[in-house]
């Protein structure tokens, strides 16, 4: 259990290390992804991208072990 939380937190912080370059190629606006602002107030749900992450991450995890048998 250690080693794996010790896993996230380490991606975790590579993760918003990296953000800036995310950016810059584009995954923090692609199509699906909802941004609304109101007076005081704004809303941003990247539902374009966590589908894009998610399908990248489960296409990953799915080979890795493939690849070390």
């Amino acid at each position: 259990m250690q080693k794996f939380l010790f896993i996230a937190g380490t991606l975790l912080i590579a993760a918003a290390v990296a953000w800036p370059l995310i950016l810059k190629i584009g995954l923090g606006s692609l199509p699906g992804d909802i941004a609304w602002k109101g007076e005081r107030f704004s809303v941003y749900l990247p539902l374009g991208t966590m589908i894009l992450v998610s399908a990248a991450l489960t296409l990953a995890l799915n080979l890795i072990p493939r690849l070390f048998k």
